[in-house]
């Protein structure tokens, strides 16, 4: 049998002198995985070759691997494949070494005693492979990692006939094991008639890898324009490092089984996927039923590093505030509450909420300066003070995934100057109690200088079958049973809202 080993290091170097193409390419999904796609230069001899491959990642999905050739000339038929990822550590070479002696170095405690070493025989290591790993397989099998790791956690070493539940020192290994290796890798065995040599791409899917968006909105002491500064950043714990990688991010809510669902299975397999070259630093397409972002230049990605890019600026886009007050305070004592339930209790919503919510809303929209599709992601919020120039905090939430041309409402935080009272005034109901009437009365009350719009906001919760019969002000209906009125509150004053709906179930 022929042995050829290669490394990702040396299939680079390779690639520098054959193929631009060589370097790695990533899409980053926000669903915390990746689908990576490197080049592997093959140079198989008639009959069997065994080809080793070290470098992938610590997460990789091994029933996602595909090895081909990108050109689809020569097929490649794999009898075997084999993944590994039990790297080197001192556990490790502990549990290769039970039952034989080793020497452990005792450092010295001060500048009056020197280092020395004493011998002792591993009789328990304490390593127990695949605790984190265990979680594909299904809960029960990663709590049964999680009790071995506990009983057997502790390593026993013999010393001088006496057994000890702790290393005596650091222990000296005298050489690697033959069973050993440095870096994750895959181990494949082909079986070909005649010599093939052919620069394959291998994909995989790998975890261990995320990015997010995030988004910074900036508006003006007074006044309703935002700038907005949307980041993306890119986190790596996979235990590999991607350099100069050609970089996608796919956003959207793609359908991936969990572990311990099916094996593990990804539910789609993966796409090859071209570059835009444009001159941006991130550009956007619609793929599929999500939303494709490419980085305009490569990047290194370092394990265990979080990288940040800037992907969308926009200045000057209207965004109005809004004024939300929904007074009625209905908590958990009402959970798992029925229509019934509810039609039948005459005390149900009578408590009152003080609090008025305070959002920011504008329209993706081109001509508000925006206009593209938006990734799901934190929002944080800053106003300018303008007696310093400095921006202040005032409140954070998280958006969805938003095409373009939708409007974009977020809620941050509850007004300090704005508060309303809601309260009942008349219930009623009917000796065949088919029909209830119920009148309420909210107040809303404005400490602030300017006048404020407040949009009061009623849940009509009792029955689908209502007419509003006595009415303060006009009113919106929004949905089946929620309207709203939009009032006007003086500053330093107060509006008053009436209402009286009448319930039937005829």
């Amino acid at each position: 049998m022929k042995l050829l080993r290669l490394s990702f290091l040396a299939a680079a170097v390779a690639a520098t002198v054959l193929s631009a193409g060589a370097e790695p390419a990533l899409t980053i999904y926000n669903q915390n995985f990746a689908v990576v796609r490197e080049r592997v230069p093959l140079d198989l001899k008639a009959g069997d070759n065994l080809v080793t491959c070290s470098g992938v990642t610590v997460h990789l999905e091994p029933d996602s691997v595909v090895l081909r050739d990108p050109t689809g000339k020569v097929p490649l038929r794999i009898v075997e494949q084999n993944y590994r990822s039990d790297t080197i550590s001192q556990g490790l070479l502990l549990s290769l070494y039970e039952g034989k002696e080793l020497e452990f170095l005792v450092r010295a405690r001060d500048a009056n005693t020197k280092d020395y070493t004493v011998k002792g025989k591993i009789i328990r290591s304490g390593y127990v492979p695949n605790v984190s790993g265990g979680q594909r397989y299904g809960q029960n099998f990663y709590q049964q990692q999680q009790m071995m790791q506990a009983a057997a956690g502790q390593p026993i070493v013999e010393v001088d006939g006496k057994l000890r539940f702790s290393l005596p020192g650091e222990p000296i290994f005298p050489a690697l094991a033959d069973d050993t290796i440095l870096k994750p890798m895959l181990t494949w065995k082909f079986n070909v008639t005649q010599p093939v040599k052919v620069d394959a791409e291998l994909s995989y899917i790998t975890g261990g890898m995320r990015w997010e968006a995030s988004y910074n909105l900036i508006a003006p002491e007074k006044g309703d324009t935002l700038d907005l500064i949307g980041w993306v950043t890119i986190d790596n714990q996979t235990g590999k490092t991607f350099d100069n990688a050609t970089i996608k991010l796919m956003a959207g809510d793609v359908s991936k089984l969990q572990p311990g669902e099916a094996d593990g299975r990804m539910l789609m397999a993966a796409k090859a996927m071209a570059m835009d070259e444009t001159g941006a630093a991130v550009t956007e397409k619609a793929f599929d039923e999500f939303h494709l972002y490419a980085l305009a230049r490569p990047a290194t990605l370092h394990d265990r590093e979080t990288k940040q890019v800037e992907f969308i600026h926009a200045t000057g886009m209207k965004a109005k505030t809004l004024y939300i007050y929904n007074g009625a305070a209905i908590g958990q004592q009402y959970r798992g509450w029925n229509t019934e339930m509810i039609r039948n209790n005459r005390d149900y919503g009578t408590q009152s909420n003080p609090k008025v919510w305070v959002y920011r809303e504008f329209e993706n929209t081109e001509a508000n300066g925006l206009g593209q599709p938006l990734p799901k992601g934190r929002t944080r919020f800053y106003r300018r003070d303008d007696a310093d120039g400095r921006l202040e905090f005032t409140g954070e939430n998280a958006i969805d995934h938003t095409p373009r041309n939708e409007t974009v409402r977020i809620y941050t935080g509850d007004a300090f100057d704005i508060v309303g009272e809601r309260r009942r005034t008349d219930f009623t109901l009917t000796n065949r109690e088919s029909q209830v009437e119920e009148a309420f009365e909210i107040h809303v009350r404005n400490r602030k200088s300017e006048t404020a719009e407040v949009r009061v906001a009623e849940r009509l919760y009792r029955w689908v079958n209502w007419d509003i019969v006595q009415k303060s002000h006009d009113f919106t209906k929004t949905d089946s049973q929620n309207i709203e009125f939009r009032v006007n509150v003086p500053a330093n004053g107060e509006t008053v809202v009436t209402y009286r709906v009448r319930y039937n179930w005829q």
